[in-house]
């Protein structure tokens, strides 16, 4: 069974920094890629980043580039996502996704809060 948890969300002042965990069981992990998303009520689900962990390429969404990193543990099965100089509007449920055979598995949000 595929299964996706992410966690390590929390509250932070801006210009803080928060590191995101999301631990990937139930797929060939090195085959896979791993996006991390986010959502604000009442807006749609916005893609941030994501890591080919075959070759470990990573994609950044043009708002959280040069602040944020993914990497990847392959012997551990985790994927990281850090968060540097934080802003309110980074402020969403943040999720983390596969896709395997056409299929979309995505974990528990955990949720980032930043305030002025």
């Amino acid at each position: 069974e595929v299964q996706l948890q992410a966690s390590g969300g929390g509250s932070v002042q801006a210009g803080g920094s928060l590191r995101l965990s999301c631990a990937a069981s139930g797929f060939t992990f090195r085959d896979s890629a791993i996006g991390w998303f986010r959502q604000v009520p009442g807006k749609e689900r916005e893609g941030v980043s994501c890591i080919d962990l075959s070759d470990e390429t990573t994609y950044y969404a043009g708002s959280v580039k040069g602040r944020f990193t993914i990497s990847s543990d392959n012997a551990r099965k985790m994927v990281y996502l850090q968060m540097d100089s934080l802003k309110p509007e980074d402020t969403a449920l943040y999720y983390c996704n596969t896709q395997i055979r056409s299929l979309d598995y995505w974990g528990k949000g955990t949720q980032v809060t930043v305030s002025s």
